[in-house]
């Protein structure tokens, strides 16, 4: 976890930025929120400096605390201009304006933002539950879209979202940041240089010990079904009456959400793969329960999982655990650790450790026990297998940092997105990259409902029987 230092340092750098507010320039936003309310950037910054043709104008669809965070962040990039926004509350559509200006456009129904010809690309900040159909609808309308995780809640509607990607040929990038961290890219190249021998097991975790971590988010004072669109909002989710849980705490139903799995282990999930170069696990068997946010919600705040990757061209077989506890009285953690045969590799929020481990040659003596004359035979032998023989030792733990100006792996994943829009370039996060790390979260859901182990096929991104 962040040190005083490391905090104080931070602050210092997002006050050079001229940043309003306090806000997470190098820890992950989407990932924050183990204490307190997760903090996103505040600014509002448009570049005249931009040629008008190199501009590209946005637009948010669900302007939640992640779609305001990603807005913000992407207003960072130089020749980025905000012009609309959506939401079915109207609350937050005040609070558009407030941020973004008056004459920002604003609307409850995204189908009009999609219709407009001055939006070049949307930040599609809504629902698991709708995640597809706006996706879909915009890039058939012409827009780019940069869809928060995960991308979808059913893996079926991934296979439509990579589809309409390749028929309109539109940028689609999903919104796990992790895929474009300077950590994460040292990472990849320390695991294929060999540094730490063959990879053969990796854990992730993330614990949180706060109401805003276990998504206990607050509900506005005049939320009703007059401010609020409930019927549009329900989408294809089972019709219900009117309530503003599930509305603004949607996480916590499998109507709407993922659960832990699909908001956390995504992310976690995204930095392995980015890392590894891996399609993803075969086999996952996942448990845990509701142990302590007993609020009606239908999801647990405690999820554990394993996955069993196959040995395949980008790597050897391996074996993945993740853990989220939402009541972890320890305060809260973050890890992600890839374990070989000669080291590990420890990333952190800004840093990666390194440690060197290395098996000696010689598997050393258990003789003590042997009569003295078979201890003399023993050794002759042990001394001509494995002769003395001297060698440098390096050091034994590396500790990388982030750069003090480095604004933090959500700034550069838009810089990715914005880059291919421009110079017409494969996105860092596309569909498939995106279904391949939201999939198996949703085994890992079924798996734990069913208390059964869930077949992935990596290659085909289907779920396969049940065992």
């Amino acid at each position: 976890m962040e040190k005083p230092e490391q905090a104080s340092s931070r602050r210092s750098f997002i006050k050079k930025l001229g940043l309003a507010g306090t806000a997470a320039a190098t820890a992950p936003a989407a990932l924050a929120g183990t204490g307190s309310a997760p903090a996103y950037l505040n600014l509002i910054k448009r570049h005249n400096s931009t040629a008008a043709n190199d501009r590209i104008r946005i637009a948010l669809v669900g302007t939640g605390g992640m779609g305001i965070g990603d807005t913000q962040t992407a207003l960072m990039v130089e020749g980025v201009e905000m012009v609309a926004a959506c939401d079915l509350y109207d609350g937050r559509l005040r609070r558009a304006k407030e941020l973004w200006g008056d004459a920002l456009f604003t609307t409850r129904d995204y189908r009009q933002i999609i219709e407009r010809q001055d939006v070049d690309a949307i930040i599609n900040g809504t629902t698991d539950h709708w995640h597809e159909k706006i996706s879909t609808d915009a890039m058939r309308k012409g827009k780019h879209v940069y869809c928060e995780k995960p991308m979808v809640q059913k893996f079926e509607d991934g296979h439509t979202i990579i589809k309409v990607q390749k028929e309109t040929g539109k940028v689609f990038q999903v919104g796990s940041q992790f895929a474009s961290s300077i950590i994460i890219s040292k990472a990849k190249q320390l695991l294929k240089a060999g540094d730490i021998g063959e990879l053969v097991f990796a854990e992730a975790q993330y614990d949180r010990h706060s109401a805003m971590g276990a998504w206990q988010y607050s509900i506005p004072p005049d939320a009703s079904p007059q401010t609020v669109d409930w019927d549009t909002y329900l989408g294809t989710a089972p019709k219900r009456a009117w309530d503003p849980l599930r509305f603004f705490r949607w996480r916590n139903y499998q109507d709407y959400g993922t659960g832990v799995a699909g908001d956390l282990y995504v992310h976690l999930l995204t930095t392995l793969h980015t890392i590894t170069g891996s399609k993803g696990p075969n086999r996952i068997f996942a448990s845990g329960g509701l142990r302590y946010w007993k609020d009606g919600r239908d999801v647990p705040d405690l999820h554990l999982a394993i996955y069993d990757y196959p040995k395949t061209a980008e790597h050897p077989e391996f074996n993945l655990t993740t853990r989220a506890n939402f009541v972890d009285g320890g305060g809260g953690g973050y890890l992600v650790r890839l374990v070989g045969t000669e080291g590990d590799l420890a990333i952190g929020w800004d840093s990666l450790t390194v440690r060197h481990h290395k098996l000696p040659k010689a598997p050393g003596l258990s003789i003590d026990n042997f009569p003295k004359d078979q201890q003399e035979a023993y050794l002759n032998e042990y001394k001509k297998l494995y002769p003395t023989v001297y060698e440098m030792e390096g050091p034994r733990e590396m500790v990388y940092k982030t750069p003090k100006e480095y604004k933090g792996d959500r700034y550069e994943h838009f810089v990715n997105f914005f880059d291919s829009i421009r110079n017409n370039k494969p996105s860092i996060e596309d569909a498939t990259f995106g279904l391949r790390a939201c999939g198996p979260t949703q085994c890992g859901n079924i798996s734990l409902f069913k208390k059964q182990i869930v077949g992935w096929d990596p290659n085909a991104m289907k779920i396969q029987n049940t065992v």
